[in-house]
């Protein structure tokens, strides 16, 4: 069992974070969503497992390829 990065797919910025850090989180569940251009877009854990760490906030900027959580599955 080791840890994880989940990743941003798209720029724009955090709109909510779904998940608290210490939940358990089923594959292909959401961790934030991020909202760009107007849609908003899940940003899922593809493996599920316990979130380790959230590292964004609400309404703080996010680019496609940046770390938003850290997964432990």
């Amino acid at each position: 069992m080791g840890t994880y990065e989940v990743k941003a797919e798209v720029t724009g910025s955090v709109w909510k974070i779904v998940a608290a850090v210490g939940q358990e989180v089923e594959p292909g569940g959401t961790i934030v969503i991020v909202e760009s251009m107007k849609m908003e877009i899940p940003v899922v854990a593809e493996d599920g497992g316990r979130v380790e760490a959230i590292r964004v906030e609400e309404g703080a900027p996010v680019a496609e390829g940046q770390v938003v959580a850290v997964m432990a599955g």
